[in-house]
């Protein structure tokens, strides 16, 4: 197989956003700040967790307690509360015909591979790039191109990106591999376009799309 394609988890091929937002609640809470709304919070999925914190008004030398506390609840929650998204699983056995496949997030990769296992996906992944296996991550080309040296005698122009933030797009066009973007997720269609032309409404639609092409 010539292909090599990339995906997002959060928002592409899974919903765990009611895990998200309580875990960043019980740590608020912990530390006695008021939680900020959910739509605020949604508002940043996909950067690091510090990245999050930092921009919901948490002081950055109180980041890492905070990041702490949110992975402990996560950790314990995040296998009730966290489902795959319609016509994923289609998407990935209709990919997996075609191309290689690996996942690129910035959530830990400990937790992704635990929660893949247990949503019976992890074995059509060769690859798992998660936040701990990189210094710089998404938008920064680094995780993608870590992902991709793993596979052999790869064209850059048969690599694809999928995943459903501007974060996602811009990561591929730095790596100078295939951006594609998907309303599945966090980003509107319009924030979308301002990253990329190449916009899909799920991650079925868009691996359909990868093909297709020769």
């Amino acid at each position: 197989m010539g292909k090599v394609i990339l995906f997002d988890l959060d928002g592409t091929l899974i919903d765990s956003t009611e895990a998200i937002l309580e875990s960043f609640g019980v740590a608020f809470k912990t530390f006695g700040v008021d939680i900020p709304n959910d739509e605020k919070i949604k508002s940043h999925i996909g950067h690091p967790l510090d990245i999050m914190f930092v921009n919901l008004g948490v002081k950055e030398q109180e980041v890492d307690n905070f990041v702490a506390k949110y992975k402990e609840h996560y950790k314990d929650i995040s296998k009730e509360k966290t489902f795959l998204l319609p016509n994923a699983k289609k998407a990935i056995e209709l990919a997996s015909c075609h191309a290689r496949l690996g996942v690129v997030t910035t959530k830990t990769g400990t937790y992704s591979r635990i929660l893949l296992e247990h949503l019976g996906i992890m074995d059509f992944f060769e690859v798992l790039i998660g936040r701990e296996d990189v210094i710089n991550p998404k938008p920064h080309a680094e995780p993608i191109q870590k992902a991709i040296s793993f596979f052999d005698n790869i064209d850059n122009n048969n690599c694809f990106m999928i995943g459903d933030t501007c974060m996602d797009i811009k990561s591929a066009k730095n790596a100078m591999i295939n951006g594609i973007g998907i309303t599945s997720g966090y980003a509107t269609i319009g924030q979308l376009k301002e990253c990329g032309d190449n916009i899909f409404c799920d991650v079925l639609e868009a691996v359909e799309n990868i093909v297709k092409k020769k």
